[in-house]
């Protein structure tokens, strides 16, 4: 496997999981007394590369939009990314 491929799996699959993540947050804040995903644990995922995830559970599920620090700290997750590989990528 390619460099770049084992990078879009390593996306692809952090990005499953942050969605997983938000759904499962979302579903427990639908359910009083339904324990909760800490909004540390959210932002974690997004900023290790899980941003297109948590983009997604953003919008598809509208949770937790009303929290601008969640819309924040994924799209500055992003750039900080796709800031790393283009400075990596210059490099070469």
């Amino acid at each position: 496997m390619m460099f770049w491929e084992k990078v879009a799996v390593y996306y692809g699959v952090m990005s499953f999981i942050t969605l997983v993540v938000y759904a499962w947050d979302k579903r427990a804040a639908k359910h009083a007394g339904a324990r909760r995903v800490r909004e540390r644990t959210l932002h974690l995922w997004a900023v290790a590369g899980g941003f297109v995830g948590a983009l997604m559970g953003q919008f598809w599920l509208r949770h937790k939009t009303k929290h601008p620090s969640f819309i924040i700290v994924t799209v500055l997750a992003l750039a900080a990314h796709a800031g790393a590989c283009a400075w990596w990528l210059n490099g070469r």
